[in-house]
């Protein structure tokens, strides 16, 4: 194959997998840019809706949440097991070091029986103070029963870092409740979690207040609209480039210089044919005359005026 052909092909070649590459990361971000969209527009229309009965919400407590009823309120009558609170740990609020406050909640019927289930909740959030290892007071919730309204949340991945004892590093349920511990093993959890709205009654002393959920959609759009630019560019610019090696192949070292037909030599007469043949037998007789009459130097002196007679008569011939 010829090696300009060769260097061609390998640029439209690298223009096709770059522009691949690069369509395929945009379309990646613009996916993401679409469920951050969503989840902003859920969060939105939830946060502003009246609290509802959890029954109406989560008909089946193991079942997990759909992303269409995050951030739902909800209301539950029941106790709080105190004695199970865990705190979560590395979760900075406005900057500054904080622990969330992670208790179990427990629903009851009318009449103060279990319902057989326990929701995690999420009461708001203490400082750590200056040494995070240092142990935290933390404020009871209500005694006895208590109606809560809580945002329903999807709960996290379980976290492989350890923490101390009484804290964990993700609010995955089942990982909140053995930290916990209590005596809630017989209860069925529901595979959410809540973040506490408000208590009735409310609490002696207030936790921190939970903040709302970020609507920053984030840079994945202007991501990627870059990457189609970027697929746009290279398929452009490689593509060119290729065509370049094509229009003007460069030497190979040591191969033989690319061959060049030479140009034609540009005629001296314009002409017919007929005037073409008229010339050249002018010129032989006038040649012919003068190698006769080389050896006298006073004809030859005379001879261009009779060369004149004669080349005019042979021209009106």
């Amino acid at each position: 194959m010829n090696p300009a052909v060769r260097r061609a092909a390998g640029f439209v070649l690298l223009a096709v997998t770059l522009a691949t590459a690069c369509t395929f990361l945009g379309r990646w971000q613009w996916n993401r840019h679409v469920t951050r969209d969503a989840a902003i527009a859920t969060a939105e229309a939830n946060w502003a809706a009246a609290p509802v009965p959890v029954a109406e919400v989560v008909a089946d407590p193991t079942a997990a949440l759909p992303d269409g009823d995050v951030w739902r309120s909800v209301t539950l009558v029941g106790r709080y097991a105190t004695e199970a609170t865990v705190l979560l740990r590395n979760r900075p609020v406005d900057g500054s070091p904080a622990y969330h406050v992670l208790v179990p909640f427990v629903p009851e019927d009318p009449d103060g029986q279990d319902l057989g289930t326990v929701l995690v909740v999420d009461r708001g959030w203490v400082p750590t103070g200056s040494d995070a290892s240092a142990a935290v007071d933390v404020p009871d919730p209500p005694a006895g029963t208590v109606t809560v309204t809580v945002r329903l949340r999807q709960p996290e991945h379980p976290s492989t870092r350890s923490a101390p004892a009484g804290q964990v590093q993700a609010v995955d349920v089942a990982q909140v409740l053995a930290a916990g511990g209590g005596d809630l093993a017989d209860l069925t959890p529901y595979a959410a979690f809540g973040s506490l709205v408000s208590e009735q009654p409310a609490a002696s002393t207030a936790l921190g207040e939970l903040p709302a959920p970020s609507t920053d959609p984030g840079s994945h759009l202007s991501y990627a609209f870059q990457w189609w630019v970027f697929a746009a560019g290279s398929l452009g610019a490689f593509t060119w480039m290729g065509v370049r090696e094509l229009r003007d192949p460069r030497p190979v070292p040591g191969g033989p210089a690319p061959s060049r037909t030479p140009a034609a030599p540009a005629s001296r007469r314009r002409g017919g044919r007929a005037e073409d043949e008229e010339d050249a037998l002018v010129d032989a007789q006038l040649d012919a005359g003068a190698a006769s009459t080389a050896g006298s130097p006073i004809e030859d002196a005379g001879s261009p005026l009779e060369d004149d007679d004669q080349a005019s008569e042979i021209r009106s011939r």
